[in-house]
């Protein structure tokens, strides 16, 4: 069957069969992606949200204990023993082999990707479910490639539209997804993939709007103009937004780095280690608040920031055990993404902000919303160093035109910052770390770049 599907599809005009390739891999990734999404949330609610309101509180402790530490060492058996390079975001995984591989990557990457991931990050482990859509979507449209008889050094075109569907699925925000795969995987905005990146993340879209919805990713009531009360005190958002950014990624690579050279904990277990730092300041914070947003992607409790329903201080300790839990899973060896903690850390650095702001200038309710969601943008942007992606995902994850200013503002600051005190992107440094130099990999795209190279 498959050789005689590959049969006709090489008959087809070169054009033609360009762009059904293509909405292939848009419809393969999106659907994994979308799978994804689904398994994290029932697993959550499960394990956490469910039994968290309905459970005596001592009782929940020790279910939640029972689960993560469980999901901890799954994840960890998984990694350790069928595919290594599963480990962290992803998204450095499939950048370097977009480029050293030419868009090359198995199956079985995408496969244990899937679980370790799926289990760890739906069990309470705080990471983000981005950076494995992002490379369980190129892995998959990959191995379709190959199914459908492209060449193995022809994948590029694969793994870029399919790392573009599964992030457009992921957040619903195509725009973001064509800006992220431009700037961060393939580092050019006018490569030749663009076309094949752009369908695809329409198509990502489309998935998620047919079996998820068109609802935005957080859902803000219709807000007025900001005042220029915000705007003065955009800055001092964005740059403590920036700057708690800057920690995560220095401390979080430090910690990785550090727990490489371990040699009396094997990589199986470190996992758990950073399970049970979340555990334990995750029960920290719930009981004495309810609260759950430590424990796995926080988006419910993103969410009551956006709509003001999170007190200052209780912002700043969730800032707090946030930063300090995800820092111990992803150094550790977790598997998952950075997006969606850096979005919580600057979400609630700007419910800090607007709070004390508050007590000099006057702020109304868009104000603090526009504090919120530029701090959001401003620390996604300095650790992954593309603002163009971090203000696009806000705006397509709120619907709402009135916040471009203010998250452009926030941008500008972040980068300042940012790129002072980490000349590197988050992604870059792993890759580092891990012994891939892309100066190495990436070709130059100018005269001057081949002749300064050694």
């Amino acid at each position: 069957m498959q050789k005689q599907l590959v049969s006709v599809l090489q008959r087809v005009p070169e054009r033609t069969r360009f762009v059904i390739f293509i909405c292939l891999y848009g419809i393969a990734a999106s659907l994994a992606a979308v799978v994804f999404q689904m398994g994290i949330n029932w697993v959550f609610r499960a394990c956490f949200l469910n039994p968290g309101q309905a459970m005596p509180r001592w009782e929940f402790a020790l279910l939640s204990l029972a689960i993560i530490s469980a999901v901890s060492v799954l994840s960890g058996f998984l990694l350790s023993k069928f595919c290594p390079e599963a480990a962290g975001s992803g998204i450095p995984q499939l950048k370097l082999a977009f480029w050293k591989d030419f868009g090359q990557t198995p199956l079985h990457v995408a496969v244990v990707k899937f679980f370790a991931s799926g289990l760890g990050i739906g069990g309470g482990l705080s990471l983000g479910r981005e950076g494995p859509s992002v490379q369980i979507g190129g892995t998959v449209a990959s191995s379709l490639a190959g199914a459908l008889g492209v060449a193995k050094q022809n994948r590029r075109m694969a793994c870029a539209a399919g790392a573009a569907a599964g992030l457009a699925a992921a957040f619903n925000a195509p725009l973001a997804a064509v800006a992220f795969v431009l700037e961060e995987i393939l580092e050019d905005l006018n490569s030749r993939l663009l076309g094949a990146v752009l369908l695809a993340s329409v198509i990502g879209a489309f998935v998620t709007h047919a079996l998820l919805g068109a609802q935005p990713a957080f859902d803000l009531p219709q807000i007025e103009e900001p005042t220029w009360h915000a705007y003065v005190l955009m800055p001092f958002c964005a740059g403590f937004a920036a700057l708690a950014g800057v920690v995560f990624q220095r401390a979080t690579l430090d910690l990785r780095a550090r727990s490489k050279k371990w040699k009396r904990i094997p990589p199986m277990w470190r996992p758990l280690m950073g399970g049970l730092v979340t555990w334990a300041l995750g029960m920290a914070v719930f009981f004495p608040t309810g609260h759950v947003g430590v424990f796995g992607l926080g988006y419910r409790d993103l969410s009551a920031a956006l709509t003001l329903g999170i007190a200052w201080k209780l912002a700043l300790a969730m800032l707090i055990a946030k930063l300090i839990a995800t820092i111990a899973c992803y150094g550790l060896g977790g598997s998952g993404g950075i997006f969606s903690p850096n979005l919580f850390f600057g979400g609630f650095c700007g419910v800090v902000v607007s709070a004390v702001g508050g007590r000099f200038v006057p702020l109304n309710h868009s104000d603090q919303i526009l504090l919120v969601v530029g701090g959001m943008s401003a620390c996604l942007g300095a650790v992954v160093q593309a603002p163009v992606t971090a203000m696009l995902i806000i705006f397509e994850m709120t619907h709402q035109f009135a916040l471009v200013p203010g998250l452009m503002l926030a941008g500008l600051v972040s980068q300042i910052i940012a790129r002072r005190l980490c000349p590197v992107n988050f992604y870059a440094e792993v890759l580092m770390q891990d012994g891939h130099n892309m100066e190495h990999v990436v070709p130059p795209r100018d005269l001057r770049s081949w002749q300064n190279l050694p």
